[in-house]
């Protein structure tokens, strides 16, 4: 029995002769005319010596009862503890339109592996297993995917301020083992991978690729048979199901596939995350411009000094002013007062409504910061609630708070009923939900909880939007972006820094949803000193907004600030609906994208230099994603920002450039020279 999937420009076929199915196809879309049973007859792999009298099948669950060679897909035992290797047998299939349900069973166990296409171009994969009976599961994984047979693995690796940086590791036999235990997706490596063959680059070749909906951690797979068979396998840590059951699921896994290089993976993602996982409060909306208060006070917080700043804000087009950390409890440093949701009198004594009226005043609306999945020791939940406390009573804290565990019920209400409170009393259009620590256990049930809270957060106020931080980036992944909109990268707003990670980040993320900010002159986390223009040029590729203390800003600072953010408002309705697509820059010191509109009609080109190029002058920069039967008028909008040794006849310089898309695509566009911390931006239009 053969089945296939088709989702966007892939394809993924499955058979069985008895057992779990296993996929014998995945890639580029076949044609409707392909014959499945040859395809299927296609996939059978001869037998030589040293091996069985049968080889294994690489199935969507790999059998350790089976002899397979390699990971199993699941690892299962009796609530008692004596390990189990029920023989599954297919049962039967359950299709629908997009949609199919393979089912197999053995012992009173049932595997169901569910395959979902989806019109943004992906598919999904889940894995769910019921039991007649309470039994324990070490190990389940989401449907196995085999690998390329060339090419690369590219996985992610992150710190706190330096996230998403792309690890490119050769296939070898044996295996590729990432678990990520923090109970949560993690700065260290979050649960994405990508598949490219041999020669793929940004903008040509083929990759396939997968990204883990899940926010409680993660264990990945990449494993070389001695055979030379390739399996992927995602699911959660082994050992966080702690507890027996009769129903267990994996997330769901994401795949896209590509023939026009990462970009084509990129594009499937970027839109599947903005237009199917998201859901948005009001879709309508046009994306506001931020303004955080963070950088400017810190935990000082008085009425007086906010109001001003606020004011400034909204002069420089500011559309939302978020209220950080330090609004509650007795919070006057990061040591207290997590747990205690109501405002500080000492700093407050009429509550936020003075401030919030001066903001919604001067046209802004308010956001604020939370972190309800975290306690203090020092607060009056911990001293009233001790046993809410995940983990052991003697673990290590971390920025000197605990974990609230969100498996019990009674912390959840008392979670939503604090929170609840704080929106009714107050117009909170926006909430930054901060994680600020690593988890002291892996357990599912915690991601479930935290799942439960923010869906009942949503029905209950459907107008909030939520932004997910965990430190900057601790903490993006499909999952929690299912129940949130926005994600904050890094909490490092250094510009150079952000070039980097923006654009290996947009393999996965929307524009949209990555918020960017432009951060204080003297940068807080790296000192690094960058032009104004630099900065509010990266921040303008994402979802903008500033932190720092205004009030330091020069006033030719002022007025880049300000252009650059007319700007932006100006342009969000394409930009943040359209598709990051990174080039390949030829100048290594340059980091390139473009973004294009949904429609094609026009574009933005951004060209960081990041650092000094080793050539004299910049070498051209090969666009892509255009009509190469189109003509393009193609202008540089930021020519103020041409150093001095800039003094030779750059077109750029002076005028548009009308040229067509084969041309722009083959031939490229010559930039002015530029120092290091320069974006060039230019707009193109087709004609």
């Amino acid at each position: 029995m053969q089945w296939r999937v088709d989702a966007g420009g892939q394809t993924l076929a499955l058979a069985t002769s008895g057992g779990i199915p296993e996929v014998i196809y995945w890639g580029a879309a076949l044609p409707a005319s392909e014959d499945l049973s040859q395809l299927a007859d296609a996939a059978r792999h001869d037998l030589t010596g040293g091996m069985l009298d049968a080889l294994p099948a690489l199935s969507l669950s790999p059998e350790p009862g089976r002899a397979f060679p390699g990971q199993p897909g699941h690892l299962l035992a009796e609530a008692d503890g004596a390990p189990m290797s029920p023989a599954f047998v297919f049962e039967r299939a359950e299709e629908a339109a997009g949609r199919l349900a393979l089912v197999s069973s053995a012992d009173g166990i049932t595997l169901t592996h569910h395959i979902a296409a989806h019109p943004t171009g992906v598919f999904t994969l889940q894995t769910v297993l019921t039991a007649s009976r309470p039994i324990r599961v070490a190990w389940l994984a989401a449907p196995v995917l085999p690998a390329l047979q060339t090419g690369d693995i590219i996985d992610l690796h992150g710190k706190w301020t330096g996230e998403f940086h792309l690890i490119r590791t050769r296939w070898s036999p044996g295996i590729r083992l990432r678990e990520a235990r923090t109970g949560r997706s993690g700065h260290e490596h979050p649960p994405y991978l990508i598949l490219a063959d041999d020669g793929c680059t940004n903008t040509r070749g083929t990759a396939l690729a997968l990204q883990y909906a899940w926010s409680g951690g993660h264990r990945m797979v990449a494993e070389e048979l001695p055979d030379g068979r390739r399996q992927i396998q995602f699911g959660a840590p082994v050992g966080a199901e702690t507890a027996p059951g009769t129903h267990f699921a994996t997330a769901e896994l994401i795949a896209a596939g590509s023939t026009t290089g990462l970009n084509g993976i990129a594009a499937a993602f970027q839109h599947d995350l903005r237009d199917r996982v998201v859901q948005w409060p009001d879709p309508a909306r046009p994306r506001p411009v931020h303004y955080n208060c963070w950088e400017a006070v810190y935990f000082r917080h008085t009425l007086p000094e906010l109001a001003d700043i606020a004011t400034r804000a909204a002069a420089l087009g500011a559309e939302r002013f978020v209220l950080d950390d330090g609004w509650f409890g007795r919070r006057d440093d990061d040591t207290t007062s997590l747990g205690d949701w109501t405002v500080d009198r000492r700093k407050w004594p009429d509550g936020l409504h003075p401030l919030i009226r001066h903001i919604r005043d001067l046209g802004m609306t308010f956001g604020l910061w939370v972190e309800p999945e975290m306690v203090n020791p020092d607060s009056d939940l911990f001293r009233a609630h001790p046993d809410w406390m995940l983990g052991p009573r003697d673990q290590i804290t971390g920025r000197g708070q605990m974990v609230l565990d969100l498996a019990n019920p009674m912390v959840r209400d008392t979670l939503f009923a604090q929170v609840s409170a704080i929106l009714r009393e107050y117009p909170v259009d926006y909430m930054k939900w901060d994680h600020n620590r690593l988890l002291p256990i892996v357990d599912t049930a915690q991601t479930h909880g935290i799942y439960d809270l923010l869906a009942r957060l949503r029905a209950a106020h459907p107008g909030v939007e939520i932004e997910s931080c965990a430190s900057g980036g601790g903490r993006i992944d499909a999952g929690i972006l299912a129940h949130t909109h926005r994600v904050w990268l890094s909490d490092s707003n250094d510009a150079l820094e952000r070039l980097r990670m923006q654009h290996d980040a947009a393999l996965f993320l929307p524009a949209a949803i990555t918020g960017s900010h432009v951060g204080p002159r003297h940068c807080h986390t790296s000192g690094r000193i960058l032009p104004m223009s630099f900065r509010a040029w990266v921040a303008a590729q994402r979802h903008m907004g500033f932190e720092m203390d205004l009030r330091e800003l020069t006033g030719d600072e002022a007025a880049t600030l300000k252009k650059v953010t007319a700007w932006w408002k100006t342009n969000r309705d394409w930009t943040m609906s359209g598709t990051i697509h990174r080039l390949d820059a030829a100048d290594p010191a340059v980091t390139a994208e473009m973004q294009i509109a949904r429609d094609g009609g026009r574009f933005v080109l951004f060209a960081g230099q990041a650092e000094t190029s080793r050539q004299i002058l910049p070498r051209p920069l090969r666009l892509t994603g255009l009509d190469p039967a189109a003509r393009y008028a193609v202008a540089l909008i930021n020519p103020e920002d041409v150093p001095r040794q800039s003094r030779g006849p750059n077109a750029l310089k002076s005028g548009s450039l009308t040229l067509g898309g084969q041309a722009l695509m083959t031939l490229g566009l010559l930039l002015p020279v530029a120092w290091p911390g320069t974006m060039w931006v230019m707009e193109g239009v087709r004609l």
